[in-house]
């Protein structure tokens, strides 16, 4: 009686942990997404219909690949009307539904904002209400982990304290000299290569730049060159290729055992191992530098192992933020450099322009940081090429409570999502000439470039506005300035313009240029 007894309530408690599971799954995937969307639907933002687990996916990848297959029948051009390229369903959805809509990634719930007047107030929030999204540090978590990139609340107010003053514009200037040396190494190979081409190269410039930009993070952040860091770089990159294609939000998926999670696991070990061997050589040689490094360390030992409050051990803290700094230093200038290069060989006209105000600053003295403030015209040059082609490609928060923008009241856990290409090319901020390449438009500055100034966001907004921004643009002046000084180039026959986005959004064949010595 007794053991029918025990019996029948082991099955009780067994029915009721099922049903509380249930329960749970169902407030998870379903009844708390459905919530969300209703809150905003009350607002008048619509968006695409959902559907189970999965959200929008299945559209996404519908409209993307018919995308695909339209400029697969296009003829090769340096066009610059791609902003709807890497994410083609927000421009189908902003057309469809307005400049602000609603749409799901599997759970994650997300508001597209495009509209100008609810950009500035997201610019202008200082709130720590506004977060970097969860996915970043969950889905995507083996690149980003907790570090800075991603980090939000206590964590990220931290990690600022102690990596932005290290990127200041006094501690960048001081790392010109540093820079100059690394790219005069790159250039020397250059002019051995042109020469033994018999005075003209054909150069996929991009590598060169992503081997330079390398280098030049690790000694001016982490004491030491190129070839020690060459390896974490490799799998760094490996690992940003691999987890561009992933889908975020989808649930459980990334505890799945499939091809492409064991590589990424393989790799996430891998690049822990390589950045807390370089940690503890550090530490073993009681070094006195004063680098980034150094102070990632000693900030480190203000953690409390497994503090729950910042939710990241001493090791985890230091190994995000490793990560992305070498995710973030490397491949922000390599491309924007690249980028440039590009956007002057297909024209020219200011090719010449900027390699005659080059030769002009530099006539009496080496290039360094006082001779990079004074080229007016190459800054614009950047600064449209920035537009044009910025590197990051989402501008992207979480509310963390309920927050009111314009006038929309946004309900914690929803996901916003800023497009920095399509606002960078809104023809209503921009004017009719949104497409095209004309630097002109910052001959009078940022602030006066189009109708609205918040409408340029090549580094981010706000709180979490990039903090190497200083140091990425300076050291894009040094590159460009050295190679105008020395070379000349023009778009190759080979070269496609393909844009595609894999965190950032760089040359998917690479930038091929001719490249002949002055």
């Amino acid at each position: 009686m007794a053991a029918a007894a025990a019996a029948a309530m082991v099955l009780s408690l067994a029915v009721l942990l099922f049903i509380f599971i249930f329960l749970h799954l169902l407030e998870s995937f379903l009844w708390k997404p459905e919530r969300l969307r209703a809150k905003l639907r009350k607002q008048g933002i619509g968006g695409p219909t959902p559907s189970f687990l999965i959200g929008n996916v299945s559209e996404i990848k519908k409209i993307g690949a018919l995308t695909s297959a339209a400029k697969s029948t296009e003829a090769n051009s340096v066009t610059h009307g791609w902003a709807s390229n890497p994410f083609p369903h927000l421009e189908v959805w902003r057309n469809r539904y307005g400049l602000n809509f609603a749409f799901s990634s599997g759970t994650v719930q997300t508001l597209c904002v495009t509209e100008i007047e609810t950009v500035k107030e997201i610019s202008m929030s200082t709130s720590l209400s506004l977060g970097k999204p969860d996915y970043l540090w969950k889905d995507l978590g083996p690149l980003f982990g907790l570090g800075i990139l991603s980090a939000s609340g206590p964590t990220w107010v931290l990690q600022r304290k102690i990596i932005a003053p290290q990127l200041y514009h006094d501690k960048v200037e001081g790392m010109t000299s540093l820079m100059v040396e690394c790219m005069n190494s790159m250039l020397r190979l250059w002019e051995a290569k042109v020469e033994n081409d018999g005075g003209q190269s054909e150069m996929n410039v991009d590598g060169y730049f992503r081997t330079m930009s390398s280098d030049i993070i690790s000694k001016a952040c982490f004491g030491s060159d190129y070839s020690k860091g060459k390896e974490i770089f490799e799998k760094i990159r490996a690992l940003q290729v691999i987890m561009a294609k992933e889908s975020i939000g989808i649930p459980g998926y990334r505890y799945f055992p499939t091809k492409k999670n064991r590589e990424v696991w393989k790799l996430e070990k891998e690049i822990e191992s390589l950045i807390l061997k370089v940690v503890n050589e550090r530490i073993e040689s009681r070094s006195n530098e004063q680098d980034l490094l150094q102070k990632i360390l000693e900030g480190a030992k203000n953690l409390k192992e497994d503090d729950k409050s910042l939710n990241i051990t001493r090791d985890k803290f230091i190994v995000d933020n490793c990560k992305n700094i070498y995710f973030a230093g490397q491949e922000t200038t390599a491309i924007t450099a690249s980028w440039c290069l590009m956007l002057l060989a297909a024209h020219p006209d200011w090719q010449a322009r900027v390699r005659s105000e080059v030769l002009q600053c530099c006539r009496d003295r080496p290039v360094d940081a006082d001779t990079v403030k004074n080229m007016k015209t190459l800054a614009m040059v950047i600064h449209e090429t920035l537009r044009l082609c910025p590197p990051g490609t989402l501008v992207t928060r979480q509310t963390l409570e309920d927050i009111k923008l314009k006038n929309i009241i946004v309900p914690k856990g929803i996901n916003i999502q800023i497009p920095i290409a399509i606002m960078h090319q809104d023809t209503r901020l921009w004017g009719p000439d949104a497409h095209l390449f004309n630097p002109n438009r910052f001959s009078n500055g940022i602030l006066n470039a189009c109708k609205n100034p918040y409408a340029y966001m090549p580094f981010g907004i706000g709180p979490h506005v990039c903090a190497g921004q200083h140091f990425a643009l300076v050291e894009v002046k040094v590159i460009l300035s050295l190679v105008l000084s020395r070379f000349e180039f023009s778009l190759s026959p080979s070269y496609k313009h393909s844009p595609v986005y894999t965190f950032v959004m760089e040359p998917e064949n690479g930038v091929v240029l001719n490249v002949r010595k002055l």
